[in-house]
């Protein structure tokens, strides 16, 4: 069996940058028609992580910072919106001061990733989601409205138990509920909040009788609520492409190194033992060189933090390695969870050099 079926990590994930200019811009380079994008301004504070999908709907936005609702456009104002999605990105227009997506001079980041469209009607469930799938690179965007009571199982199309499962309300105002699958010996009974910086929690069938190859659980009245809407980016681990784990901290600027099995793209981790610490977003392309300090955090609106002096992480041939004592990072004993995915993977017809 080959290492990886995935020879080339950026025709289904992919990070590109562009700068706004408040008028018709186009946003060539992804390599791919993206189903899912992630959109941050790097270059001033105040301004809201957007994220967009296929199966929702151009140019409907959530934001992973906030608990708000689904709206229409960046920021919901009207001032720029997702007008076009092609085979190689998307395009976005400007028509005013008030936009966070496109103003003239800023600097953006986008995180790409390929599904399957805008989605079939899927059944595997208890109620009837809608799924774009990619079994390839293992992940799939699912809407779905809460029906019945009890455990309910919802399809999510990747024909492989899902290790990460983010959802969020798109019709009312709730928390971002995150499943990892290595937050515990039990991680069905815990959550965290991609919005905030607490803790995990646990709540018995928060995710109802737990994931299956088909199907991810959820508990109706305690993560979900009927009659609401609800959208789920589900990722199953593809060897060489995608890897989601722990590690533990180790309190020195030697840090603990996590095996990924490929030089990773981009890294999402967060404590999971101890409130007060963020969503830290790294990637190769925002900087290119390590020890990499260059960090956006998920659940903040805050601008890019560029501190080299802080020598956060090493992105390696083959994982990463933490180089701080910050406890984002590193506390001692204390536990993380994180999300990788590759820019090359270790071995192939292009393996990765450190």
């Amino acid at each position: 069996m080959a290492y990886t079926t995935i020879k080339k990590p950026s025709d289904y994930f992919n990070t590109k940058l562009y700068t706004g200019n408040n008028s018709t811009n186009i946003i060539s380079g992804v390599g791919f028609q993206p189903d899912w994008f992630w959109i941050k301004d790097r270059s001033t504070t105040g301004e809201k992580h957007h994220l967009f999908d296929a199966v929702r709907g151009l140019n409907k936005a959530l934001y992973s910072n906030q608990t708000t609702a689904e709206t229409t456009g960046f920021d919901g104002g009207g001032q720029n919106n997702i007008t076009a999605v092609g085979n190689d990105g998307f395009t976005i227009t400007g028509n005013g001061s008030d936009g966070e997506g496109n103003l003239t001079g800023r600097n953006y980041a986008s995180w790409n990733w390929l599904a399957n469209g805008t989605g079939v009607a899927n059944t595997d469930g208890d109620i009837t989601s809608t799924v774009s799938a990619n079994q390839t690179a293992g992940f799939s965007i699912s809407t779905f409205t809460v029906s019945g009571s009890g455990n309910i199982g919802v399809g999510h199309g990747l024909g492989a138990k899902p290790k990460v499962v983010i959802t969020k309300s798109t019709s009312h105002v709730t928390n971002w509920n995150v499943y990892h699958e290595d937050t515990s010996a039990s991680p069905e009974n815990d959550y965290l909040y991609l919005n905030t910086t607490a803790a995990k929690a646990s709540e018995t069938d928060l995710w109802g009788d737990g994931m299956t190859t088909t199907t991810f659980g959820l508990g109706v009245g305690i993560g979900v609520s009927v009659g609401r809407s609800y959208v789920a980016y589900c990722f199953a681990e593809k060897q060489g492409f995608s890897k989601f784990g722990s590690y533990t901290g180790n309190g020195s600027t030697d840090g603990t190194f996590v095996y990924t099995g490929f030089k990773p793209a981009f890294v999402m981790n967060k404590m999971t033992s101890g409130a007060y610490h963020e969503w830290n977003m790294f990637d190769s392309t925002r900087q290119t060189f390590n020890p990499n300090g260059t960090r956006l955090i998920a659940n903040l609106n805050i601008a890019e933090q560029n501190q080299q002096a802080a020598n956060y992480i090493d992105l390696l041939s083959n994982g990463f390695k933490i180089r701080t004592t910050d406890a984002n990072f590193n506390g001692s004993g204390s536990s993380y969870i994180y999300m990788a995915f590759a820019e090359q993977p270790l071995v192939g017809d292009n393996p990765a050099t450190a």
